[in-house]
C-alpha cells in the first residue's frame, strides 16, 4: 500500500475563494458553450458554404464545356477578343461554340445584323463587303458538321477568307443576304495556340 501525499497548504496572505454558487456555474457553462460553437461551429458553416458553392461552380462549367453544339447567347468578351469576332450591337440570333484542342482553337458564331452593321463588323476583321464573293460557302463541311449549318437554302450566300499572319485568327465568313436588311452572318475563326 503507498503512503498518501500531503496537500499543499494554502498561502497564508491569500483569503479562501468562496464556493461557486449555481448560476455563476450555469453562466459560465453558457459562454463557454458559447465559445465553443463560435470558434468550432463557424468556420465549419464557412466550409460547408464553400463547398457548395464550389459544388455549384463545377456543375456550371461542366454544363458549359459539355456543350456539343452551338449555345444561344454572346460568346464571353475575353473569347471575342482572342478570336476577333466583333459582333455588333445591335444583334440579334447570336450564338456561339467553341472547341479547342491541341492543334487549333475554333469559335464558332452566327448572328444577325442590320445591313449598315454588317459594314461595321467586316470593316472591324479588317475587309469589306467588296471582298465577299457570291456563292462562295467560305466555310467547310467539317465546320458545318460541328454547328449543324447548312448554306443550301434560299440565297444569296457570300462568302469571304480573311486570313492573317499567325497568331492572329483567321476567319471564314458566310452571309445570307436574303433579307439585306438583316442579314445573318456566321463565322468560324481559328486560331493555332
Amino acid at each position: 500500500m503507498t503512503a498518501s501525499l500531503p496537500h499543499q497548504a494554502a498561502p497564508p496572505d491569500e483569503p479562501p475563494r468562496p464556493t461557486e454558487d449555481r448560476r455563476h456555474m450555469i453562466r459560465r457553462r453558457a459562454i463557454t458553450l458559447l465559445i465553443m460553437v463560435l470558434l468550432i461551429g463557424v468556420p465549419a458553416g464557412y466550409l460547408v458554404i464553400a463547398a457548395n458553392q464550389s459544388r455549384d461552380s463545377g456543375k456550371d462549367k461542366e454544363a458549359k464545356y459539355s456543350a456539343t453544339g452551338l449555345t444561344a447567347g454572346w460568346p464571353s468578351k475575353v473569347q471575342r477578343r482572342v478570336y476577333q469576332v466583333p459582333i455588333p450591337h445591335p444583334s440579334a440570333k447570336v450564338a456561339y461554340y467553341e472547341t479547342n484542342n491541341w492543334k487549333t482553337s475554333r469559335l464558332y458564331v452566327q448572328f444577325q445584323t442590320t445591313g449598315p452593321n454588317l459594314d461595321v463588323f467586316l470593316e472591324a476583321l479588317g475587309t469589306d463587303r467588296t471582298r465577299l464573293k457570291q456563292d462562295d460557302i467560305a466555310i467547310g463541311q467539317r465546320d458545318q458538321k460541328v454547328t449543324g449549318w447548312k448554306f443550301t437554302g434560299p440565297g444569296p450566300w457570300w462568302g469571304l477568307v480573311h486570313r492573317q499572319k499567325n497568331p492572329a485568327p483567321t476567319q471564314d465568313v458566310v452571309v445570307n443576304l436574303t433579307d439585306p436588311d438583316h442579314p445573318m452572318v456566321y463565322v468560324v475563326s481559328r486560331t493555332v495556340p
